[in-house]
């Protein structure tokens, strides 16, 4: 059986791993860091050398199989007709042609499309949004991404920005996201958004035990010890966590709106909050969204943890270059 590499490209993280057309594996899983501020043909360089582990693992592990391709997903917005990365604020990247330099560097086909787009589709593919007609999602991590899917297809809009979910404003006269502009939710729910409002409120004098968790090193706290502080017990903490999920409720509210989605999928290390996190966020959905469109929809955490957007870009993959997934 045909097998496709997936990568998925991140702010923080590259993720790589192989997948049989039908999904029915993964294997050679690695992860390791974005070198972000090494340029982008050293990030080019570290794919090359990852999909080349990933290969021998696959051979070593299932014999000759015919190894198909590259799927790529990156930060965007992208121009996925020329595989062209045209803008990566969290990676300072413009212009950037991915998807051929991928392809040089391994000798293998190669295609590109937005890494949060993979990552919904790979919920949608093979995990909790697995079988839905209509299907909106959104991705935390470095940043805050998004996608739809629609009758087993990524809607990409008339050019490549459908799903641009993090960019979209919850207060008008809000914190300065990287993109440049005011107020979008990623400026509030992405990882660093989550850890930089939790410092502001220590530093402001809140009673907290944050200062504990990181050695009284205010710049070593993440969203993942926000999380972890709040699950114990901190109120502060839980404060910022609610906060956090009334900002995506309101988010999840106006995608259940204008797209009357069968499931919303809610990706990335966020969902380590949990319950915390989703209660609360499920409530100001129901506060905001129209009863019947709130009754419509499920809210979930994804379930391919980690591995949503290699699912997700050998599924683009499957589509560009054969159609389907």
């Amino acid at each position: 059986m045909r097998t496709i590499i997936g990568v998925d490209l991140g702010g923080t993280n590259i993720v790589v791993g192989a997948v049989p057309e039908d999904g029915s594996a993964l294997y050679g899983l690695a992860t390791r860091r974005t070198p972000v501020t090494d340029g982008p043909e050293a990030v080019v360089d570290l794919i090359a050398a990852m999909v080349k582990a990933c290969i021998a693992d696959v051979h070593a592990t299932c014999g000759d199989v015919e190894i198909a391709g590259v799927g790529v997903g990156a930060p965007g917005p992208l121009d996925t007709a020329r595989g062209i990365v045209l803008l990566a604020p969290n990676l300072g990247w413009r212009d950037m042609p991915l998807r051929d330099r991928v392809s040089q560097v391994v000798s293998l086909p190669a295609t590109l499309d937005n890494d949060a787009n993979c990552a919904v589709f790979g919920e949608w593919w093979r995990g909790a949004a697995r079988g839905a007609r209509v299907v909106a999602g959104i991705t935390i991590g470095t940043g805050v991404g998004g996608g739809i899917v629609i009758d087993g297809k990524l809607f990409h809009g008339a050019s490549d920005i459908a799903g641009e979910i993090g960019h979209t404003t919850v207060d008008l006269n809000g914190r300065r996201c990287k993109c440049g502009n005011y107020g979008c939710i990623e400026a509030y729910a992405s990882g660093p958004a989550i850890a930089a409002r939790a410092v502001e409120g220590v530093e402001a004098g809140a009673s907290s035990t944050l200062p504990s968790y990181v050695g009284n090193d205010l710049s070593q706290i993440d969203a993942g010890v926000v999380y972890q502080a709040a699950h114990d017990g901190d109120e502060f903490a839980r404060e910022v966590v609610r906060d956090t999920a009334r900002f995506l409720g309101a988010t999840v509210a106006n995608i259940v709106n204008m797209l009357n989605p069968d499931v919303v999928v809610i990706c990335g290390g966020v969902t380590l909050a949990g319950d915390q996190l989703f209660a609360p966020l499920r409530e100001e959905v129901r506060r905001r969204a129209f009863k019947p469109a709130h009754a419509a929809c499920r809210i979930v955490p994804g379930t391919l943890s980690g591995t949503a957007g290699v699912y997700g870009a050998v599924a683009t993959f499957k589509v560009q270059r054969w159609g389907s997934a």
